[in-house]
């Protein structure tokens, strides 16, 4: 039909049990974590019909506050104070910034708040405990996601213990720049500014790190943060040998007699062997360092161990550990997406989902072709024809009555199978039967000769006793 043909994906069943509710089979083939049975057809077209017609709206939903919670710290850690100097910032730049940091302390603080105490408290009350370290901790922490946001949570509380403007309430219009309600400039906040200040840079990098999850919009894109996720246990390792040659060659350089001050203790020899890593180290400080003959031949022997072997060695690992996942990392962003869906689907409610359920009409026969009526519960799709080209009519039609109390007639490949059983079976037989008429046999033969033995050493005693008896 115009280059297309009918496909009919039948999967009532995986979709719906027995009481219209959701189907735990999505759960069960995202726990068995199978990244090539996920990619099934089948699957896809059930994972996808939840996604886009249920689950996409659930996970928006639930994102857009984080979203908006995120844009709401920017504005006030980011945005506002980068407008005009300290010394000229109006009172509006300054309430604008006290009730945006309100706004984050108050809801986005409390709602984090509640839920770990909430999901603590489920999980110490049932017991679900594991441990890390041999120490306790709730098993809802095994998600990378909701330890970022426990994190998140603490930094909140340290920002909200040294608030700057919470501190120069009592000292607002003292005699400094930028003076007046809603401050943060006031001497007695100096101090506590700039940890302040990395608490806040800490908290927007976690902020951002837990919006990762809208990757699942797209599979090509969570497949490449999946895939940026695994490969991340290789740069640790590079980072660990790094920092390993690092000391090492600090303490060596630092024993060493020289006159270059870049490299005149254990800090400063450290810290000068990292810009040569990456590059950073001036020129002049290198024809600086070709006047010491030694501290030119350390420096050279660490470039050749950091810049030149591990970074290597972290390319190599890199492509290895790339081309083993290759493969798999569209089955494994499937995997996440099919976690989410289920996740989205217990807070679905019953209602929707059955309206979501009605609107497929799975209880409708789906046309093989036109006018060719077949089964209830399928999803009719078009594909191009030149997509899965086959040659075998997978529609397997019987003559006869459709009463379903009558006998399914027999197919031939089933009955030319039946056949081939029944000729290895009576193959089989004949090879017992003959080797038991064997086994007869020798032991006919066996009893014979043991009887003709018998006689032979009866016969034998007997002509010795009478002989003895003439004697």
């Amino acid at each position: 039909e115009n280059g297309k043909r009918r496909v009919n994906y039948y999967i009532k069943h995986l979709l719906v049990d027995d009481q219209g509710r959701f189907s735990q089979a999505l759960e069960w083939l995202v726990g068995n974590g199978d990244p090539r049975i996920i990619c099934h057809p089948i699957i896809v077209m059930v994972t996808d019909i939840t996604w886009n017609r249920v689950a996409f709206r659930t996970f928006l939903f639930g994102k857009s506050w984080l979203i908006f919670t995120l844009t709401v710290f920017i504005i006030s850690q980011a945005v506002l104070r980068h407008i005009s100097e300290e010394a000229s910032v109006t009172q509006g730049q300054r309430t604008a910034t006290f009730a945006c940091r309100c706004f984050i302390f108050s809801c986005s603080l409390g709602q984090w708040i509640f839920h770990h105490v909430r999901y603590i408290y489920k999980d110490v009350r049932g017991s679900r405990i594991v441990r890390f370290c041999h120490l306790p901790f709730p098993a809802y922490l095994q998600n990378w996601q909701e330890c970022a946001s426990l994190l998140l949570s603490f930094l909140l509380i340290f920002m909200f213990a040294i608030e700057p403007i919470l501190t120069c309430i009592p000292h607002a219009h003292g005699d400094f720049p930028g003076s007046g309600l809603f401050t943060q400039t006031c001497p007695q906040a100096g101090n506590s500014r700039f940890v302040y200040s990395l608490f806040s840079m800490c908290a927007m990098m976690i902020y951002f790190t837990l919006l990762i999850d809208l990757s699942v919009f797209s599979t090509r894109i969570a497949a490449f943060v999946l895939m940026t996720m695994r490969v991340l246990s290789e740069v640790g390792l590079f980072l660990v040998a790094l920092l390993f040659f690092l000391l090492a060659f600090a303490c060596a350089v630092s024993t060493l007699e020289h006159g270059n001050e870049e490299f005149s203790d254990i800090p400063k020899s450290a810290l000068s062997l990292l810009k040569v890593t990456f590059g950073m180290f001036s020129g002049d400080a290198y024809d600086t360092l070709q006047k010491d003959d030694a501290l030119f031949a350390v420096v050279f022997a660490y470039v050749i161990l950091t810049v030149i072997f591990l970074v290597n060695l972290l390319t190599a690992q890199l492509t290895s550990e790339y081309q083993s996942t290759y493969q798999d990392m569209m089955g494994f962003a499937r995997l996440n997406r099919g976690k989410i869906v289920v996740e989205c689907m217990r807070s679905v409610g019953r209602r929707r989902w059955e309206r979501t359920i009605a609107s497929l009409r799975l209880d409708d026969p789906c046309e093989f072709g036109e006018g060719d009526v077949g089964l209830p519960g399928g999803v009719q799709v078009m594909e191009p024809a030149s997509l899965n080209p086959t040659t075998v009519d997978m529609i397997r039609r019987f003559g006869g009555s459709t009463s379903t109390k009558a006998r399914w007639p027999p197919d031939q490949a089933d009955a030319a199978d039946i056949d081939r059983f029944a000729r290895v079976e009576r193959l089989m037989d004949k090879a017992m039967r003959r080797m038991t008429k064997k086994g007869r046999s020798k032991s006919g033969r066996t009893s014979s000769a043991g009887a003709s033995s018998q006689d032979l050493s009866s016969g034998g005693s007997s002509m010795s006793r009478s002989d003895m008896g003439s004697e």
